[in-house]
């Protein structure tokens, strides 16, 4: 059975401040300062996807995760843009970002000193996953970004984690990130305690869906992924998270030589705190079933590869089309024309509808 068993020594400062500080306070003065950990630590006991180590500073999570799994390299950041500085190719990087919530493709073209907080510390994992062999090892983690950052971020990297079945070990002084990091195991070096857990659902968030005004769209603009221009005649809904707007929808009626039911999401986007957690797919679904309820079809035209796998998952759109390839045809050309000859995949909501009055409410409330 895995065990730690080790002892950190240095010799005591014997200089006169020192002296003089032991003895204001007290403080027994040894020729050797040393600190010992011991104990069981059986991770080799059964399968396992993401452990933790927690606790407070200088509980030596750092020593312990050092005699576990060895230094992990530190990232050399410097390109012109964060993809750069990726040695994977492409394809993985995109995924790894997507996966993480690193979904700003904006920011995949910045160098990595100009990204907020939240943004590097994505990235940053985004970049150990496809470029760390083995069991991925992240000291401090999500010490240096907001704490709402820090639980969507870890809900996130787990679910990349289980899906890519790798190995990831956090290590941090935080133990709000356990519910939404679900670590198979936690290991607390203060006490030397280990404890096997079973994956649970993460926390819920409760979310708000209404009608919002058009000015809503300048916050959002800078993360879409296209453009900054969303056209005036736009209907716009918001999700709200504790009254604060997290996600945005723009909804525009298509213009069909055949028919006149189709309406289409212009604009999809979530402000990158809260990337990795679905709040953008409430928002479209809510939209979608308002839609359905009064006889419209609601179709939307992302060019993301990670929209595109994630409307492809739900069993509440249906795919028109493929990313890649334009409808044949005259009328395909025209509608390929509408969505800017993107190599766009075609969705078309196919879930439950709304109730009919509360779907009228809805779409037609104060913005």
């Amino acid at each position: 059975m895995p065990a730690v068993d080790f002892v950190v020594s240095s010799p005591v400062n014997r200089s006169v401040r020192a002296r003089q500080v032991a003895s204001m306070f007290d403080v027994p003065f040894p020729e050797r300062s040393e600190v010992r950990w011991t104990g069981d630590v059986p991770i080799e006991a059964r399968p396992w996807s993401v452990g933790l180590i927690v606790g407070p500073s200088g509980a030596g999570k750092s020593s312990i995760m050092r005699q576990m799994f060895g230094d992990m390299p530190d990232l050399k950041w410097g390109a012109a843009s964060v993809v750069d500085d990726f040695t994977a190719p492409l394809q993985e990087v995109t995924d790894a970002c997507s996966a993480v919530g690193f979904n700003t493709i904006p920011a995949w073209l910045r160098p990595y000193h100009v990204l907020s907080n939240g943004e590097r510390f994505r990235v940053d994992l985004a970049r150990r996953l496809v470029e760390i062999p083995g069991v991925i090892v992240v000291d401090e983690f999500t010490s240096v970004v907001d704490r709402q950052v820090a639980q969507i971020g870890s809900h996130a990297v787990q679910k990349h984690i289980r899906k890519a079945k790798r190995q990831f070990v956090a290590v941090t002084c935080h133990y709000d990130v356990i519910d939404w990091l679900q670590p198979d195991w936690i290991l607390e070096p203060a006490t030397m305690t280990f404890t096997w857990r079973s994956v649970q659902p993460r926390p819920r968030v409760e979310v708000e869906i209404r009608r919002c005004p058009y000015a809503l769209w300048e916050m959002f603009a800078p993360f879409h992924y296209l453009t900054k221009d969303l056209n005036r005649s736009a209907r716009c809904f918001a999700a709200y998270v504790n009254g604060r707007p997290v996600a945005f929808a723009g909804m525009l009626h298509f213009p069909h030589p055949t028919v006149n039911d189709i309406m289409r999401c212009s604009r999809l986007v979530t402000l990158p705190d809260w990337q990795g957690v679905g709040i953008a797919f409430a928002l479209v679904d809510a939209c979608g079933s308002a839609y359905k309820a009064i006889g419209k079809r609601l179709r939307t035209y992302p060019a993301h590869p990670a929209l595109i796998r994630s409307f492809g998952r739900s069993d509440k759109w249906r795919m028109e089309k493929e990313g890649g390839s334009f409808l044949s045809g005259g009328i395909g050309k025209r509608m390929a024309n509408l969505v800017s000859m993107r190599p766009c995949a075609t969705f078309e909501y196919v879930g439950p509808a709304m109730d009919r009055a509360q779907a009228v409410n809805f779409l037609q409330g104060e913005p």
